[in-house]
């Protein structure tokens, strides 16, 4: 075969031209971009990786900028409640100087207006904002979380962080949580607001020899001390006094018990009997029931996170030696005297003079316009009382419990998941007082396993359930909502069309009453009757069990409003609640409860300092869980930011061009080209001669 000159062109020059070129384009297109390849034809594993981790460097900077933003908000609530912690040192440093006991009025006055002003503080901090968006309102960012008088508006649910792959980070606290949260490590302490004084000791004519103390009720002194006496005998013989006493067990169960006691019998035996209605045993106590300096009952639950235990106690002594203080019906006892001073001085006007009944809790609540008796005494009256009434609410003063939970109930809560019965068959619930329109009423909420109903004067009709097909609901499955579109009915006048009703009717009637007013469950699971259209509503609400006051039938299985004791300590928090209570023993310039003046409700400052240290540990736990989300925060954006460094070194390595081995290349085709050109000079310049 002949060897032509374009055959050496072809073979040494042209394919190896081609390629040198194409390598030299290559490197250099590296060099001036910086990447190994500019499209996924280039190298397809390399650009799938470089995409892999583009994609990584993104969701780690969405990590960032989220974590950082939570971060802000975090950190400034970590500020406020940094001056929440300093205010409530204030607040406590002031409360000190008002229990020393040397302050006259007017340096109370001075301590209490500070302390109106520091609470003026706390809702200013409570109601911080940033960017727009107040830290405290929940997931309602855009709601001023505490009002005016104190009441929270926002929500309890938790904002959230995106932190990484299926995690997030908790960065609020709820008002719901810092405000009104749950403490369940703390014991409920309650107290009675009647100051005991030594009535013995008070009268020359009662005395006996050991008969000098005129000072304040003390566990040593005797039941003939407390109740008084018409003469100097002490019998040691004769049960005269009577203790009729109610309550609330740790577990929700209620008591109700007659104790009676002699003369001689001691205020600490009193108060042992009081225990073992608790559960109280030789070997365990479960509360602790002491005296505080004025005489007044103190109860200690000694279950942690409870907040059931409650009580009531009013006792009786006929003076004249007869039977007239030991009864079954409380009621008989209003034709009693309160006053010991007016039968010692015989100016009582009481139907019967000589029965000397002793209060032992006060709280200005008017009594149901069922209780019987003309002359009622208001420290004998336990649950059957109306409703607060303010403006156009009217509301209950107890909170529904669930007793397994310790939580507020709710609408769709079961009535007997509250009530201390095993069950509410047979139960009746009685539901006195005046509807929307000023007309007196009086009716019976009857749950039945066969089908509770509820009775207005001679009509009875069917509470009916949700189901398919309707039918009236089981006593044990009635549920608080079903309770209070019963009590909506009643109050606004709203009845079905006939009794027993149709479940047409019956949902008509709960949807015609809706109009006129709403009864509900307020946030502290407390009854609330709220009317339409007015000012001022004319609607007085009376609910409670059938069997109340009547101590010869077992203990009522629930109460919803009720003279019943003080809460000093509680483990359900309401800050600024609380913190009015705190303030207004001082402008009441009450060191303990007082109920002969003032706000005859109200703990006083020995027992509002205790108050105070529960508020403040409370804000100190909602402090560190604000501190730890911070940390969390800050963490999680040092991580981020690590990780994304080292994302972002490991997509160099995939996709950025090595500039010294990139440039070392270019020098190494370089030299082949400029080899190859020579070569084909060369060869371009052969001759014949340099074949032969």
């Amino acid at each position: 075969m002949r060897i032509t000159s374009n055959m050496y062109y072809k073979n040494i020059f042209g394919d190896n031209n081609a390629l040198l070129t194409k390598n030299l384009f290559d490197v250099n297109k590296q060099i001036a971009s910086g990447l190994k390849i500019q499209y996924a034809k280039d190298d397809v594993i390399t650009f799938s990786d470089t995409m892999k981790l583009d994609n990584e460097i993104v969701v780690l900077e969405q990590i960032k900028k989220s974590s950082e933003s939570a971060y802000k908000m975090s950190n400034q609530a970590d500020v406020v409640l940094n001056e929440f912690e300093t205010t409530i040192n204030r607040t406590r440093t002031l409360l000190i100087q008002a229990a020393n006991g040397t302050n006259s009025n007017v340096s109370l006055d001075s301590i209490s207006s500070e302390l109106r002003s520091l609470e003026d503080h706390f809702i200013n901090l409570a109601n911080t904002s940033i960017n727009g968006q107040y830290l405290f309102s929940g997931s309602a960012v855009d709601v001023k979380p505490i009002t005016a008088d104190g009441e929270y508006a926002g929500n309890d649910t938790s904002l959230n962080a995106f932190t990484g792959s299926r995690t997030k980070q908790q960065y609020n606290i709820s008002g719901e949580d810092l405000f009104l949260g749950e403490k369940s490590h703390v014991r409920r302490e309650i107290t009675t607001n009647v100051s005991q004084t030594n009535l013995i000791g008070q009268y020359a004519t009662l005395q006996s020899a050991s008969d000098t103390d005129t000072g304040s009720i003390t566990a040593s002194s005797t039941i003939r001390d407390l109740m008084g006496d018409s003469d100097n005998v002490v019998d040691t013989v004769t049960l005269k006094h009577f203790f009729y006493i109610r309550g609330t067990r740790s577990n929700g169960d209620s008591f109700e018990q007659k104790i009676s006691m002699r003369d001689d019998n001691t205020v600490d035996s009193l108060l042992s009997q009081i225990g073992t209605l608790y559960g109280n045993s030789p070997g365990l106590n479960v509360v602790n029931v002491s005296l505080n300096p004025n005489g007044q009952i103190v109860i200690e639950d000694k279950m942690k996170g409870s907040s059931k235990i409650d009580f009531h106690m009013v006792a009786a002594t006929d003076l004249s030696g007869g039977a007239a203080a030991d009864v079954n019906s409380i009621d008989a006892l209003g034709v009693g005297e309160n006053d010991f001073s007016k039968i010692m001085l015989a100016t009582s006007t009481a139907t019967n003079p000589n029965l000397h009944v002793k209060e032992f809790i006060k709280s200005s609540l008017n009594s149901a316009s069922g209780v019987a008796g003309t002359n009622i005494i208001e420290g004998t009256v336990y649950d059957r009382t109306q409703f607060d009434v303010d403006g156009i609410k009217v509301s209950s003063s107890i909170s529904q419990i669930v007793n397994e939970t310790n939580a507020f109930a709710t609408n769709s809560t079961k009535i007997s998941e509250v009530a201390t019965a095993g069950s509410l068959n047979g139960k009746i619930f009685n539901l006195e007082g005046v509807d929307i329109n000023g007309v007196a009423y009086s009716a019976q909420i009857n749950f039945l396993t066969a089908g509770s109903t509820f009775t207005v004067g001679a009509s009875t009709y069917s509470i009916y359930d949700a189901n398919t097909p309707r039918a009236a609901i089981d006593a044990d499955d009635m549920t608080y909502r079903q309770l209070m579109d019963v009590v909506n009915m009643v109050v606004t006048d709203n009845l079905p069309a006939s009794a027993p009703g149709t479940p047409t009717q019956y949902d008509m009637a709960i949807n015609t009453a809706v109009l006129s007013g709403k009864t509900s469950l307020d946030y502290e699971g407390k009854i609330i009757f709220e009317e339409n259209g007015t000012g001022n509503t004319l609607a007085q609400i009376a609910l409670y069990d059938s069997n109340s006051g009547d101590f010869s039938n077992p203990a009522s299985v629930m109460t919803f409003n009720t003279n019943n004791s003080l809460t000093v300590r509680d483990p359900k928090t309401n800050f600024f609640e609380n913190l009015d209570d705190i303030i207004t023993a001082v402008e009441n310039y009450k060191l303990y409860p007082d109920s002969s003046s003032g706000d005859v409700r109200n703990v006083g400052i020995e027992n509002a300092i205790a108050m105070l240290d529960d508020l403040q540990d409370h804000i100190s736990r909602a402090h560190a869980q604000v501190g730890s989300q911070s940390n969390a925060l800050n963490t999680s954006i040092e991580r981020t930011e690590l990780l994304k460094i080292n994302t972002m070194s490991l997509r160099s390595s995939v996709i950025d061009t090595d500039l010294a081995e990139a440039s070392l290349r270019l020098t190494q085709l370089n030299i082949n080209y400029e080899a190859m050109l020579s070569t084909v000079g060369r060869v371009s310049q052969l001759s014949l001669v340099n074949y032969l």
